[in-house]
């Protein structure tokens, strides 16, 4: 039967958010902005190709889910909206790319599937739990990277490989992408299966799960040993190098990526510092970018501007990783310990102890999925799409080689196929336009319906939800969100939105952004607290402020609009308050 849950918030649109439905069930759903993933408005052939829902219902066939069928999409005023639709088919939402199959795929004749599909999924989930970090080690991460060298490998020599033949690769690009993605949300409930698991048998060994225990749990998330921290001992490794040489030193002595760039290509010693040391970097870890599910900004692999600006901070700081990486070590395995302090021995002490080794072997997968997936898989199909690009532009039919991520999938097929005949610049010229009106709009948490059972879906918290629904967004001076990692700091803002200003943020500034993804790691070691407009516990910004022992609160919704860089500010991360002061 179709959702009769209580309403707790709707919004259908205004006139400064104009939103078009497509029928009444769409209203029915509840839409949450994706500023995790993608904050600024969606290109066409992200959207067309590349869009993380678009494997949601293998992920919820697989694991036969009762709370959810699909994830679908819906782009509004350029911006990602995206919206879990319930596992009912009263519900169903007509799903236009696909003719006549109709979202959830669940059995239409089948009013009580959830109710009988939820015991498989208790049955199966702890099968995961137990099993898919060697599955990751042994079987999946061998896959991926033989997938993305096998891009890499056709990116090497872009220049010989002939327009159609590309047209080719970038089919087996878009096959890349599904399959990572159907591993991804593997991995996913594998994790879902291993904190379920813990927290199960936490509360099994000592009656409840307290405050104390909230805590431990949260350091109990924390990573010493992952794809992340490779790359922040590489850019060490690099700044060491720096710091030894008076050559680059002197280099480094400009204030911005540019400046050092062209430093270091006026002297041999500075350009083979580019040569062997930064380009071993953006080979093995440049495949992200500010945002990294988009297609439209590109990879640290093709600008090292960015990666300079990060060894800049670490030379100024003297920043090294190696005591941090010592220390969140240590503590793991003490908050290891307080998980069982006073559990008499028994089998639900064994039992909570066995959870732990699980949860912990699926810590470092977070991090390291990101590097594989949402940041490489997507990062190496943009360049593949960059690849075509010049391609085009040196036959005339394009003016950048970025063009390409500005046509729909179909269009750039036309194109291909027909170049003298589809007038693709005029396309681009308007989509570029409307893009940048686009970025004037401030699009709201979210549309459509919120009700009760709608806001039981598992994922919403990593956007916030349903806290951010109940925030204080009207007192002047104080901002209210999500508290994700304790303590308590002062300091002066930096409000940072692009790789362009992360040169602006210095030693122990406070942080202030939409969200962070992988890209972004470096800056934490020399800031000293974050505040985010997005994001839940266990997104980007949280994992990596509780691994850096900062104080950090996310899914506030407005700290980019209320706070300017220079403001001083108190950040509470126990509370999740923000006081401008």
């Amino acid at each position: 039967m179709a959702d009769t849950s209580k309403v707790i918030a709707e919004f259908f649109g205004d006139e400064t958010f104009p939103v078009e439905w497509e029928s009444e069930k769409e209203k029915n759903l509840f839409w949450v902005y994706d500023d995790l993933h993608c904050p600024r408005p969606v290109s066409p052939m992200y959207e067309d190709i590349a869009g993380w829902w678009m494997t949601c219902d293998h992920m919820f066939r697989r694991f036969g889910t009762p709370f959810a069928s699909d994830w679908i999409a819906k782009v509004v005023n350029g911006y990602l909206y995206t919206a879990a639709v319930p596992c009912d088919p009263d519900m169903a939402v007509p799903a236009k790319e696909f003719g006549n199959v109709y979202y959830p795929r669940v059995p239409a004749d089948d009013p009580g599937y959830a109710g009988k599909i939820g015991p498989y999924l208790g049955a199966v989930l702890p099968v995961y739990g137990a099993n898919f970090p060697d599955w990751w080690r042994d079987r999946l991460v061998p896959e991926m990277a033989r997938n993305l060298q096998y891009l890499e490998d056709k990116i090497d020599k872009w220049d010989e490989i002939p327009l159609m033949e590309w047209a080719v690769i970038l089919e087996d690009g878009i096959d890349i992408l599904d399959r990572h993605w159907k591993i991804h949300w593997m991995l996913n409930f594998a994790q879902l299966s291993a904190t379920l698991a813990l927290r199960g048998a936490l509360e099994a060994a000592a009656g409840e799960i307290t405050q104390k225990h909230e805590e431990i749990l949260g350091r109990l998330q924390n990573s010493a040993s992952d794809r992340n921290w490779d790359a922040i001992a590489l850019l060490v490794e690099l700044k060491n190098e720096v710091k030894g040489d008076d050559v680059l030193k002197a280099a480094f002595a400009s204030e911005a990526g540019a400046a050092i760039l062209a430093a270091l290509k006026g002297t041999p010693r500075g350009q083979k510092f580019l040569d062997e040391g930064l380009s071993r970097y953006q080979r093995e870890f440049g495949w992200h970018a500010v945002w990294s599910h988009e297609f439209i900004y590109p990879s640290r692999f093709e600008t090292p501007e960015p990666c300079l600006d990060v060894i800049k901070g670490y030379l100024d700081s003297d920043y090294d990783s190696k005591p941090i990486v010592a220390h969140l070590k240590e503590d793991i395995k003490k908050a290891s310990v307080e998980l069982v302090e006073g559990i008499p021995d028994g089998e639900a002490k064994d039992k909570l102890i066995a959870a732990n080794a699980i949860n912990l072997r699926m810590a470092p997968l977070t991090p390291d999925h990101h590097f594989y997936i949402d940041q490489g898989t997507h990062q190496h199909v943009r360049v593949v799409l960059i690849c075509i690009g010049r391609k085009l532009v040196e036959m005339g039919v394009l003016t950048e080689p970025d063009d390409t991520v500005y046509l729909k999938y179909n269009e750039l097929r036309y194109l291909m196929g027909d170049p003298e005949n589809f007038d693709a610049k005029s396309i681009v010229a308007e989509r570029r336009a409307e893009r940048a009106k686009n970025e004037a709009i401030r699009p709201p948490d979210f549309i459509g319906t919120a009700t009760e059972s709608q806001l039981q879906f598992p994922y919403l918290n990593l956007w916030g939800f349903p806290e951010k629904l109940h925030y204080d967004t009207e007192t002047k001076g104080r901002i209210e969100g999500l508290g994700v990692s304790p303590g308590v700091i002062e300091g002066i803002a930096k409000v940072v939105s692009s790789p362009a200003e992360f040169d602006q943020v210095k030693q122990g500034d406070i942080m202030v952004c939409q969200m962070t993804n992988p890209a972004w790691t470096p800056l934490f070691a020399i800031i000293g607290g974050i505040v985010c407009d997005a994001g839940g516990m266990v997104a980007h910004p949280a994992v990596m402020a509780r691994e850096f022992g900062i104080p950090g609160v996310t899914g506030t919704g407005v700290a980019t609009r209320e706070i300017k860089t220079g403001d001083r500010l108190r950040v509470n991360g126990t509370d999740g308050v923000v006081e401008i002061l």
